[in-house]
């Protein structure tokens, strides 16, 4: 098999590395992406923002938008249907420095969807194209994009991404998947290598990757020059550094999540820091045998020195 690209380029952004911590709503705030960043994640993606948050409550934003320099290259996630809102938005977010601005074209949450944000927007090429077309020619940033395979009705994917590319888009992040599919099912690579084929961008290839295994099937069929990694990464951050989670030592794991704790708790405090912490908890445990008992003591927690002495509790158990 051939090996994974060490790295690619968005418009004038060296892309060092090739794996890649998707956006992801509720789970993409610094906390957690920065340790991802550290594990190897090449870029930085926020969690996507609503235009209109942008230009109408941007304190409502603020703490999906933090980042830090050493996570550079960070790109931020817009979405929304309007092209003259879009353009605003992205001009005010530009004003904080990112290193690009992505289109969101593929959540299938389908209070987005339906109206025409998200995948929604797949379903509408010639409004995609005037998006790009605006945001490239007025932004000092590259403009990248997300999308999907279409929906089940509408598979024109390829046109979307030809017009993402010929529209001034920088870089694509093809999830493999339909807009019904969501998360779920089979994921399409062949899908994921048709699209490559036909651009003259860098492809990042999305969906389906569980294992360190997956992220060369995703790149032998795609051909793709970067693979993007989601909901595995929650279980198992390390994928980043391409080990799989049975290769990491349960001291480490809690190492991990010790760290990612007192980020959590830093960043959005001690109360709010603990109780959105619990869903990554759940995760990291996922593997050990853990007791319904100790595992509602433990998700239910609201003291961070008590919910430490839990863990190690737990992990002592496990390591045994």
């Amino acid at each position: 098999m051939p090996e994974l690209k060490k790295g690619f380029q968005a418009g004038k952004i060296q892309i060092r590395g090739n794996l890649v911590l998707a956006p992801m709503d509720g789970y993409s705030s610094w906390p957690f992406r920065s340790l991802c960043r550290e594990l190897g994640s090449a870029i930085s993606y926020t969690e996507f923002v609503k235009a209109e948050d942008v230009l109408d409550r941007p304190h409502y934003i603020k703490e999906k938008l933090y980042f830090t320099e050493d996570e550079r290259p960070v790109f931020f996630q817009l979405y929304g249907h309007d092209p003259d809102k879009l353009l605003t938005a992205a001009l005010h977010l530009q004003e904080q420095e990112p290193d690009a601005i992505d289109i969101n074209l593929g959540c299938p949450n389908r209070s987005i969807s339906s109206r025409g944000a998200g995948a929604g927007l797949m379903r509408t090429p010639v409004k995609t194209a005037r998006i790009f077309k605006k945001l490239s020619l007025a932004l000092e940033v590259p403009v990248t994009a997300k999308i999907r395979l279409g929906w089940q009705d509408c598979q024109n994917q390829v046109l979307i991404a030809r017009i993402i590319a010929e529209y001034g888009g920088s870089l694509l992040a093809v999830h493999a998947r339909t807009k019904e599919q969501g998360h779920q099912g089979e994921p399409d690579l062949r899908g994921v290598a048709d699209i490559k084929m036909m651009v003259d961008i860098p492809v990042i290839g999305n969906g389906g990757v569980k294992q360190v295994s997956d992220i060369q099937t995703m790149q032998e069929i795609t051909g793709c020059d970067g693979v993007m990694i989601g909901r595995a990464a929650i279980h198992n951050p390390w994928i980043f550094s391409k080990l799989n989670r049975d290769e990491i030592p349960v001291n480490q794991v809690q190492e991990v999540m010790l760290d990612h704790l007192e980020r959590s708790l830093s960043f959005h405090g001690q109360e709010k820091g603990l109780i959105l912490f619990r869903k990554f908890t759940a995760s990291y445990l996922a593997p050990y045998l853990i007791s319904p008992e100790q595992r509602k003591q433990l998700l239910t927690e609201l003291d961070p020195e008590k919910f430490v002495q839990q863990l190690g509790e737990i992990c002592a158990a496990a390591e045994s």
